[in-house]
């Protein structure tokens, strides 16, 4: 693996993807996808099953910041929420990985993370966060192998008490930040 002048581990083009560009086209949301993103969610669960409404804003104001993996079939089977934070250019925090079921031992998560991270719009990212429930392995899975491919550490910390969410049965939020890492020039 590369190392720059900072000696930060870069994401490496060289891996060659678990899901192949045959099996799947990672692209950028449009707003035409709403409805098929909501409905993906609504059967990946843990997952939050947000507004039909929050799924139209992420595809049109936050789209390039977003993946949505599609079967050569049409079918939507995969797709990421993402944003940079406005406070932290650096930082880009992903809310929701969705893999619906028949895609599911594919690597197609880990997959969606790489295209999103060699977008030419990101190369100032240096760090990864999300936040994941104390059970979700699957997630924890797929966040520690990107971090391995990437060579970079992974910290948690608390983030989201499960008594902030107002009741609802709801676990605790784990706070995930992988980094530092450099991202390839596009």
């Amino acid at each position: 693996m590369k190392k720059n002048e900072l000696d930060t581990p870069t994401l490496s083009s060289a891996v060659a993807p678990a899901v192949s560009a045959q099996t799947h086209t990672m692209r950028l949301p449009d707003r035409k996808d709403g409805a098929a993103i909501h409905r993906l969610i609504s059967e990946c669960p843990p997952l939050d099953l947000n507004s039909l409404y929050a799924y139209l804003l992420l595809c049109e104001h936050f789209r390039d910041t977003c993946v949505l993996a599609e079967s050569a079939g049409g079918r939507i089977n995969g797709f990421i929420s993402a944003y940079v934070d406005p406070s932290r250019p650096d930082v880009l925090f992903v809310w929701q990985v969705a893999v619906h079921a028949r895609a599911r031992g594919h690597r197609l998560g880990r997959a969606m993370l790489r295209e999103l991270l060699q977008r030419k719009n990101l190369a100032h990212v240096r760090y990864l966060e999300t936040t994941v429930g104390p059970d979700n392995q699957a997630s924890r899975r797929t966040f520690a192998g990107l971090a391995a491919e990437v060579g970079a550490h992974v910290s948690e910390q608390p983030f989201f008490d499960r008594q902030l969410f107002g009741g609802a049965d709801h676990d605790d939020e784990m706070l995930l930040r992988i980094g530092p890492f450099t991202l390839p020039s596009p």
